[in-house]
């Protein structure tokens, strides 16, 4: 297994896969790698750093396998942690994470043989020897992956030092850039939100005071990050229902906050709805992409949350309505004409269809997929979930316009899930070029593949500029 044709059922998807897909480049524009790490470049002391030390989907993973958590996120030697994911690793039948590690194994470490309990650490020691012979760092696995830009996610707080050293680098080969990410600022019902404001006056030492004070400070934050090369913008919608609400009601259900008074969940969605509706304006006036994760449900175990803080695996799939009241958001922001382009994602599938269509309701004259159905996330990344997906663009909307895979990942090594989804891919299409579903013209079939592998989230974020 885990050969050149992995994955690839048919010979005409083996062929769009090799002369198409496998050595395009990478634009990945969602991701969650540090910019310092990539700065600073270290070579990685050991194969588990990379492995096992930010991914939570292990983690889930050793857990449910009844792993202890010392050899998870505790103090356990490194050696052991590895040997436990091996543990864990070789029972997990159907999984992406299977096939993900094994892999990342032999792309980056030329190793062929299957992960293991019995070779792991046979594994660990030749993988470390690579890392130390090689000087194995972050640049190299990037470059290694052929990636062309990151875009990473950073708080509107961030002085965004490490991207603009980056900005002079004139020999990575590739794109680092800033994602406005202002989740902190929009969650009022965080019991840190008070404090979060005191910080985000610092980043451009203006206190706030009021609601207008806060949308000062976050259009100049929106402007410092644009100055660095920021193209979008990302929030994570956890909760979504639209009331209608004005600029005088939100001011006060703000000042309250500030006070230290309650507020309830109705309040606080005015408040995020209305402030992201502004914030809306400002991204479509600086031309950057706006991006919405809609469902997610997080931090279910309060005591581990506790224990090890957010992102530590101990988060699901939330199920609420969407259709409604995200049409509603959508809508009030087109009605002022400031309607940015726009990737809508879904933690659930169960919203496939709906964020396929409604996609449909806002277009724009010369903008091919203004607003998109975005990659097939989290728990969707997968390959049931990624053909559904596709599935679901291609019979709701348009599959050759669609701006493709993303990492969201905090792992250098997370670029073999680009070759991952490409394989699905080619299948998808070759499956029906074989069925006689699509017209068997090479040339209009790699004009396909190459935009939703790398062209089109290209031009939709204008890159040509800035990446040639």
């Amino acid at each position: 297994m885990l050969d050149n044709d992995f994955m690839l059922k048919l010979e005409i998807s083996k062929d769009l896969y090799n002369s198409i897909a496998k050595n395009a480049p990478i634009y990945d524009f969602h991701c969650h790698l540090s910019p310092k790490e990539i700065y600073e470049d270290k070579v990685f002391s050991n194969i588990s750093k990379i492995f096992l030390q930010f991914d939570h989907y292990k983690w889930r993973a050793m857990r449910f396998a009844g792993v202890p958590e010392k050899y998870i996120t505790g103090d356990a030697e490194d050696l052991e942690k590895f040997k436990m994911w091996a543990k864990t690793c070789e029972k997990l039948i159907g999984s992406p994470l299977y096939h993900w590690t094994n892999m990342e194994l032999k792309k980056f470490f030329n190793i062929n043989e299957i992960l293991k309990e019995s070779n792991a650490e046979k594994i660990y020691n030749q993988c470390n020897k690579k890392i130390q012979e090689e000087n194995l760092s972050p640049v190299k696995f990037i470059k290694n992956s052929n990636v062309k830009l990151i875009c990473t996610t950073d708080d509107p707080a961030d002085n965004l030092k490490y991207h603009k050293l980056l900005s002079q680098r004139e020999d990575l080969g590739f794109k680092v850039l800033p994602t406005f990410r202002p989740d902190k600022a929009l969650n009022i019902l965080d019991e840190n939100f008070n404090n979060y404001l005191e910080n985000l006056s610092k980043s451009c030492n203006i206190e706030i005071n009021s609601y207008d004070d806060l949308i000062t400070v976050l259009k100049e934050r929106i402007s410092y990050f644009n100055e660095i090369g920021c193209k979008l913008s990302d929030h994570s919608l956890e909760t979504l229902v639209y009331y209608p609400t004005n600029e005088i009601e939100v001011s006060v259900i703000f000042k309250n906050r500030l006070n230290g008074n309650s507020i309830s969940f109705e309040d606080a969605e005015k408040f995020k709805c209305h402030t992201l509706r502004l914030l809306a304006n400002e991204y479509n006036k600086f031309g950057w992409i706006m991006q919405l994760h809609i469902g997610a449900m997080r931090n279910n175990n309060e005591a581990m949350f506790k224990k090890l803080g957010s992102d530590s695996g101990f988060d699901i799939m939330n199920d609420f309505e969407v259709a409604h009241h995200l049409s509603k958001l959508l809508n009030e922001i087109n009605n002022s004409l400031n309607l940015p382009r726009t990737i809508l994602y879904t933690l659930n599938p169960k919203d496939n269809i709906v964020l396929s269509t409604l996609s449909h309701c806002f277009s724009e004259d010369n903008v091919p997929g203004k607003i998109q159905f975005g990659a097939a996330w989290w728990f969707n990344d997968n390959k049931k979930g990624i053909y559904e997906h596709l599935e679901d663009i291609s019979n709701q909307g348009m599959l050759a316009y669609f701006v493709g895979m993303v990492t969201d990942s905090r792992s250098f090594l997370s670029y073999v899930r680009h070759d991952y989804f490409r394989r699905i891919l080619c299948n998808f299409i070759g499956d029906l070029i074989n069925n006689g579903e699509f017209e068997k013209s090479y040339e209009l079939i790699k004009e396909i593949i190459e935009g939703i592998c790398f062209k089109n989230i290209k031009n939709y974020l204008e890159l040509e500029e800035i990446i040639k």
